[in-house]
């Protein structure tokens, strides 16, 4: 496959005659290697190849071979003959990032860090099939996927300014818990406010670095500022959507006419499309408000630890990353409505965008982009020019280099936590698996995932975070 460089930070593969669009990488030439080693080109030209695909099949700086579409994939589909594809979401869907701000330094907690995370794994539960502290009836439920983070705020777990600073408000209107199966459901009830394993992470941070002193002020953040990061999910109730219209689509539909089964999918407005729609976004509603409940619980353990009152931990933002949704972007001079799917990839949303909280207009949208354990994150801001460049998205996080398999064949947990705590890092974690599995060796350098995407001005740098403590599933 001929891969072309265009510019510094730009490469394409040009269309074919099976591509309806060409695909364009957005990466470095350091990035750009470990691109090349598994089959995410592969898989940028084959979304390419989809029916109704405007533009460009986008490739995303942090960018690794996926379901189907590449993870850190970008693509948008014609609202009236395109498709929707759960591979074009994820298995977890509505994955995602939120971030607080605190009035602390680290001077404040340095002391007692260790007995604010121990409090905070014992009030979130964490690892593989981990169970919440909630019991949920199949009413509630239903609540919570019609309303997402309002559930929180009903069950006195939120605040209003919460609401108002998560992505689409923490609730997708058109929810519906209507064509979610049995066993989705029974998974979905045991399961809220928990975070479960793979690579999600609760994470104490410092503000290391501030690239855009005016943004951050913003924000409520400052060099030497203490932030606290939540990454989680959908929990089982999104894997098993995932699972079940793949299947219900391979059934109804088949996937002969495809470059790949894995790209399985339905026409947008079609039945079986708009009961996937809907579902998915009842599982993107459990999971705005899944964090919205761990966010809660680590309030709970500041003011027990730290007697910080809880009004005082500011949710600067919650964005998704792993999501399908219909937005309305310019294509060829003309406002179009799309189908946009981002699957381990991040809106960003330029100053003055519609969809930007009162507080953030004349800004952006804050951009969250998490390194891996013991490296580095970003709280970047989204920009006017990445609407052209990327439908409004850049990229989500570090990328994996190395599957989960060859890392457990050459890393231990042990040593993994040991050579974080060398570094001042404290490590709490349910499983040494799990540690193995999510070293920092495995990932990119998010150092120069967040390069790209501020060169581009896919998003644009604010501050750099790095990690105090960590906890793991």
């Amino acid at each position: 496959m001929e891969i072309k460089k265009i510019s510094e930070f730009v490469w394409k593969i040009e269309k074919d005659k099976a591509m309806k669009v060409p695909a364009i990488i957005y990466s470095s030439d350091k990035l750009i290697e470990a691109v090349k080693l598994d089959k995410t080109l592969e898989q940028a030209k084959n979304v390419a190849m989809l029916k109704g695909i405007l533009k460009a099949s986008y490739v995303m700086p942090d960018a690794h071979q996926g379901y189907g579409f590449p993870i850190g994939g970008v693509a948008a589909f014609d609202i009236d003959n395109g498709i929707v594809s759960p591979g074009g979401v994820g298995y977890d869907i509505n994955c995602g990032v939120r971030i607080l701000a605190t009035n602390l330094k680290l001077k404040d907690i340095e002391k007692k860090k260790k007995e604010l995370m121990d409090e905070i794994y014992n009030l979130v539960p964490v690892g593989v099939g981990c169970k919440s502290n909630l019991r949920l009836s199949r009413d509630e439920l239903f609540k919570v996927f019609e309303g997402g983070s309002e559930w929180a705020l009903q069950n006195k777990m939120a605040f209003k300014e919460d609401i108002k600073n998560t992505e689409e408000s923490g609730k997708m209107k058109n929810a519906s818990l209507d064509f979610v199966s049995k066993e989705a459901v029974s998974r979905g009830l045991p399961q809220l406010g928990t975070l479960g394993a793979g690579n999600h992470f609760m994470e104490l941070q410092k503000v290391d670095e501030i690239y855009d002193e005016k943004i951050a002020k913003v924000f409520g953040i400052e060099k030497g500022s203490i932030t606290f990061m939540i990454h989680c999910g959908s929990r089982g109730i999104g894997h098993q959507i995932a699972s079940d219209y793949i299947k219900e689509m391979e059934d109804k539909i088949g996937f002969k006419d495809l470059p790949d089964r894995e790209l399985i999918n339905a026409d947008v407005n079609s039945e079986l499309g708009q009961k996937y729609i809907k579902s998915m976004y009842g599982a993107v509603n459990y999971a705005f408000c899944n964090r919205q409940i761990i966010m809660h619980y680590v309030r709970e353990a500041f003011n027990k630890v730290l007697n910080v009152e809880p009004k005082e931990l500011k949710l600067i933002y919650d964005v998704a990353h792993n999501i399908a949704k219909i937005e309305e972007h310019l294509i060829d001079g003309e406002k179009r409505k799309v189908c946009l799917h981002r699957k381990g990839a991040t809106r960003s949303f330029g100053a003055g965008h519609k969809e930007i909280p009162e507080n953030y207009k004349s800004i952006g949208q804050p951009v969250l982009i998490p390194g891996s354990m013991g490296t580095a994150s970003y709280l970047l801001v989204g920009t006017n020019e990445s609407e052209e460049l990327s439908f409004s998205s850049t990229a989500h996080g570090a990328g994996r280099v190395q599957s989960r398999t060859a890392a457990l064949k050459s890393l231990r947990g042990e040593q993994v936590k040991s050579d974080l705590e060398r570094k001042g890092i404290a490590v709490k974690a349910k499983s040494w698996k799990g540690l193995a599995e999510e070293a920092p060796s495995v990932y990119k350098n998010i150092d120069e995932v967040a390069r790209v995407s501020d060169n581009l001005k896919l998003a644009k740098k604010v501050a750099r975070l790095v990690p105090i403590a960590v906890i793991k599933g």
